[in-house]
């Protein structure tokens, strides 16, 4: 009944640790909002504040994207390496966050390397789905399987 449990505990650990960054931009978008004095549902007020919003909100944007790449990854793919680059996604959008915070170009760096890990993130998936769909059950997959779909046997 509990079979897939083992198998996901890192995803599990990446999604909660998401979870945690989605809550503390929040956060700070709060603590913002009273720093000055912007209530909601304003938007536009002290330069600060509005990069603040808009780094908290440019997070949140992303994170059903990375939760299900993480997921899918973790579960066709190998939920270590999954997990691994969840780190460094969590990571990147922490140093997004904090970049834009300061000033609008401080975003760029982290933000092209949050997007390289998602497209990392989506060849996992991709290639564990694919192994999943085309290679026999009882075939190892990890180290071989883009060679068995080639035909060496």
């Amino acid at each position: 009944m509990w079979s897939w449990f083992p198998r996901s505990v890192c995803c599990a650990c990446g999604m909660e640790a998401a979870a945690l960054c989605d809550a503390y931009f929040a956060l700070q978008v709060i603590y913002a909002r009273r720093k000055y004095k912007i209530s909601p549902p304003d938007t536009m007020g002290h330069p600060e504040f509005e990069r603040i919003f808009r780094a908290q909100a440019n997070c949140s944007e992303y994170f059903p994207i990375f939760l299900s790449l993480l997921w899918v990854a973790g579960i066709f793919f190998h939920q270590g390496v999954a997990a691994a680059c969840g780190v460094l996604y969590l990571h990147a959008r922490f140093r997004y966050f904090r970049g834009y915070t300061q000033a609008a170009q401080g975003r760029l760096g982290p933000l092209y390397a949050s997007a390289r890990l998602l497209w990392l993130l989506l060849g996992l998936a991709v290639a564990g789905l694919l192994a999943h769909f085309l290679l026999p059950p009882s075939r190892p997959w990890v180290p071989v399987w883009p060679l068995w779909l080639l035909g060496a046997h």
